[in-house]
């Protein structure tokens, strides 16, 4: 009953709902940290909710793994309710790794600004609070300069001054099992994933 209840209010509530986490404990415990190997890059990236953010740029040629997680915050160890709550600081996030062989920062970028709105302070669509905000957070003086050249840019598309934050990277803490894949793992389950990330993959160009 108390899922039927949820899904009747969703349109009045945010759609990627703060539900409770899977009973497994294998499924609560956080993922691992990324593995990066050698000569590859890392770049994280806040667009909203990180299901949306990790399924687009997981169809992108050149990047090798994509983790949702929680950066920018001050709560070490935090958890999805307790970023959900808006007071950790954290953003929900993806972060990338990524092979510079085969794509680079300008390009992943430019799929950043155009799956996401960027002029939308702490909301991308029913999702709001600081936790949703647009951001990108860089590993080097090289990605930080490359990502305040690829705004500017950017901004010329948008009729609204762009308000994502770009910051030095702070510790990256990877959600929770059942955070990770979500899209693959849920599309056939979760109306969310029809109703907001298939869209954002169709903008993209991108397979559903």
């Amino acid at each position: 009953m108390k899922q039927i209840l949820l899904l009747a209010l969703a349109p009045l509530l945010s759609l990627s709902l703060c539900l409770a986490a899977p009973t497994p404990a294998s499924a609560k415990a956080p993922a691992p940290l990324p593995k990066v190997p050698e000569g590859a890059e890392v770049i994280t990236l806040g667009a909203g909710c990180f299901w949306c953010t990790e399924a687009v740029f997981q169809q992108i040629p050149g990047v090798l793994s994509v983790t949702s997680g929680y950066m920018g915050g001050t709560v070490k160890n935090p958890t999805y309710p307790q970023v959900c709550e808006g007071d950790t600081g954290h953003a929900e996030v993806a972060q990338l790794v990524y092979d510079p062989k085969v794509t680079n920062l300008n390009t992943i970028l430019s799929t950043f600004w155009h799956v996401h709105d960027p002029t939308s302070l702490n909301r991308q669509g029913a999702d709001s609070g600081t936790q949703y905000r647009s951001a990108i957070f860089f590993n080097s003086e090289a990605q930080r300069v490359v990502a305040e050249k690829s705004k500017a840019e950017a901004a010329k598309e948008f009729s609204r001054p762009i308000v994502t934050e770009i910051t030095a990277a702070t510790e990256f803490y990877p959600a929770e099992n059942y955070h990770q894949d979500y899209y693959r793992q849920n599309k056939d389950r979760n109306p969310y994933c029809q109703r907001v990330i298939a869209p954002k993959l169709r903008k993209a160009g991108l397979k559903e």
